[in-house]
């Protein structure tokens, strides 16, 4: 039995085949499974079943995933809930709508069993979002990220960032894997200050490849960027 036993993920399609597979392989895989048909009943069940995980299909009957996502966005129970879209690969613009929305990731149709459980069992482990994390420090891989000292060390070399690539640095890495839009990176990083443009975004992350390497932040094209150590 999988040491996922006991979390709790909520399956939002609208095709009875595929709540179906989806169900059957996450429950062999030890997980509690929720089912729901629409969007509207998926913030129902959400709200009653409080799951680990939300698994939405998005174009759906009553009201589609991309809505029940902002939806669930919007209140303090889901804050940290991970939502994951499926997807054709026709609807690149159902991804991108997605994650402004909210969504950690997407799966794309057609489902295959083994791909979608290790997607999801990968998801989940981003609760323990780096390998050994304390309060102002993460370590992950060969990189030391020490926030209380605004230090970065890289097997165990000590690399200069200006302040802005650290905090950039350090938002990415909280959450390996995870993909941030340019709009929450700006506001994160840069709040609401009027003179920040996507260029600015682009620019400190270029230096962070210049002095990390080009492989620690991935471009999700047309997204955003995510942390990939």
């Amino acid at each position: 039995m999988s040491n996922a036993t006991k979390q709790k993920i909520l399956i939002v399609d609208d095709e009875p085949d595929i709540l179906e597979l989806i169900e059957y392989n996450l429950k062999k895989e030890g997980y509690q499974v929720f089912l729901a048909r629409n969007g509207q009943e998926a913030v129902a069940e959400a709200k009653r079943s409080l799951p680990d995980l939300i698994v939405l299909d998005i174009m759906m009957p009553k009201m589609d995933g991309i809505e029940a996502c902002r939806i669930m966005r919007t209140m303090p129970e889901f804050k940290n809930t991970f939502m994951v879209f499926l997807t054709a690969r026709s609807e690149e613009y159902s991804e991108i709508a997605g994650f402004n929305v909210g969504a950690d990731d997407y799966i794309a149709k057609p489902i295959k069993p083994r791909a979608l459980v290790s997607r999801i069992n990968a998801i989940l482990r981003r609760n323990a979002p780096a390998e050994d994390v304390t309060e102002n420090k993460l370590e992950i891989g060969d990189l030391v990220i020490d926030r209380e000292a605004y230090l970065v060390y890289k097997r165990g070399v000590k690399i200069v960032l200006a302040k802005k690539e650290f905090e950039l640095l350090y938002l990415l890495a909280s959450k390996p894997g995870k993909v941030y839009t340019r709009e929450v990176i700006l506001k994160n990083i840069w709040e609401d200050s009027v003179v920040v443009t996507n260029r600015t975004i682009d620019v400190h992350i270029r230096k962070l490849r210049e002095k990390l390497g080009d492989d620690v932040v991935a471009t999700v094209k047309g997204v955003g960027y995510k942390f990939d150590g």
